[in-house]
Parts: C-alpha cells; structure tokens; sequence
C-alpha cells in the first residue's frame, strides 16, 4: 500500500504501544515512513522521548510521548482520553515474558503477564474501536507469537497470554471488516531485539528475523487477512508443528527451542 492510500485509509495517527526501543520502535519507524504521525507509550521515559525525539528529526512528523505502564490501564485510558487526537491504527507491541519453569514463577509475574499481554490490548482495542467504527475506517495489530501455537515450556504464560491475542485478532478481523476497520495478528517467531539478545544464550533460532523486517511485512499485510507469520521459514514450521504433527511432538520440539532461554 503506498503512503498515500495508507494514510487515507488509517488517518493522521497511529498508536504504538511498547514504541520506544526493539519491535516497538521498529513498527513506529514504519509507520512514520508511511506518513502517519504517532502516539508512543513506554514505560521508561528517558527511552521514550530519545525514540520520539529521533523519530521526529529523521521524519519531520509529529510525535506525542505518553510515559506510561501498560499494566496500569485506568492511567493509560486517562491519558488518552486527554488526547485531541483521533487515532486511526494501533498497533500494541507492549508485552511482559516471565521466563523459567512456572514453578517457579511468582505470582507477581504472572499477573503482570496478564496484565500487559492481555487486559491491556483487550481493553485498549476497544477503547480506540470505537471512534474506528464511527469513522468508518481503521486498523489494529496485535502482536502474537509462534510460541502461542502449542505448549512452550519455560515461557507457559507468555505463550498462552499470546495465543489470546492471535484469537481475539482473528475473530475481530470479521467482526469488524464491514465497519472498515482492519484486523491484523502477527505470529512472529524469534526476533533480534535487545530482550531477545539478553535471553538467548546460545545462537538465534531457525528464522530470526530483524525487527525491521517483522514490522514491515506486517504493516504490508494489514488489510489482506487475519493473520501474517514473517518469514519464510516461520511459515514452514508453523505449517510441521500445527498441521503436521501431533501436539505432544509439537511442544517436544518447541522446548528445544525454548527450554534454553533465562
């Protein structure tokens, strides 16, 4: 989709949840080359404003920083109901991965999970749904994971809370097609960003991909179906693991890529 057409068909700005470094920034690097001004929410400010500050000099678009935990959404809602704004595309990129066995696992982590990889892009889904749906148009990405096809051992919630997001994405992408409103989950495998560096212990997995290339491919996609998986190779297996072979042989072999990660 050209810049034009992606700005007449998603309005002025976009909202990217989890903007400021990693996935997040590179989903807001793509929507700024698409013309789009932007609404950036992160949680560590000094991070937020460097991304907003490089974003507008490389762009020469508008961008308004939100400084703001997304486990915390009565204070996220507050904040964008003061905005004088509309948004038209969202993307919500925010997410928190306990890592380790569940066993040992806190309880506090657990929650934060659900907070941030659940309640958050629910609720903020519908919170900016509904000016989409008076105006007719719109468009929402909600990242998933190929962890959240079957059982991964050692992020079990984070896994789950993920195969949430891919569900609910699919099911408003026909809930809300006939309002003009574009629905889009992307199932991305392992991505090199800072977080995944510091928890990959030994080499990246089979498909890695850039955090460019993930944000890229899937801003492409928004509009031609419920679901985008980067990668080639993501794609194959994700085809062996859920079409292929049974679920017991699916999460053995998911472990092996997971059970590594601290």
């Amino acid at each position: 989709m050209k810049t034009t057409q992606f700005k007449e068909k998603y309005g002025q700005y976009a909202l990217v949840a989890g903007g400021s470094d990693g996935l997040g920034f590179a989903f807001a690097e793509a929507v700024a080359r698409r013309g789009l001004d932007l609404v950036l929410i992160a949680r560590r400010e000094d991070r937020l404003k460097a991304a907003a500050a490089r974003l507008k000099e490389k762009y020469g678009i508008d961008v308004i920083p939100i400084a703001a935990d997304m486990a915390d959404y009565e204070n996220v809602k507050k904040l964008l109901c003061t905005l004088e704004v509309s948004i038209g595309l969202l993307v919500y990129n925010a997410a928190f991965a306990p890592i380790g066995l569940f066993e040992n696992t806190g309880e506090d982590h657990l929650a934060l999970a659900a907070a941030v990889n659940v309640k958050a892009p629910l609720l903020l889904t519908k919170l900016l749904s509904a000016p989409m749906i008076q105006q007719k148009r719109g468009g929402i990405v909600l990242m998933s994971s190929l962890a959240g096809a079957q059982g991964s051992p050692n992020i079990s919630a984070y896994a789950a809370t993920k195969s949430f997001n891919a569900i609910l994405a699919e099911g408003l992408w026909k809930e809300l097609k006939p309002h003009g409103i574009d629905v889009l989950a992307c199932c991305a495998g392992a991505v090199l960003t800072p977080g995944y560096e510091q928890a990959e212990k030994t080499r990246p997995a089979p498909g890695t991909l850039k955090a460019s290339e993930v944000a890229e491919k899937t801003l492409d996609a928004l509009g031609k179906g419920p679901v985008i998986i980067p990668g080639l190779i993501n794609k194959l297996g994700h085809f062996i693991l859920t079409r292929l072979l049974g679920r017991k042989a699916a999460i053995n072999i998911m472990s092996k890529n997971t059970g590594g990660l601290s």
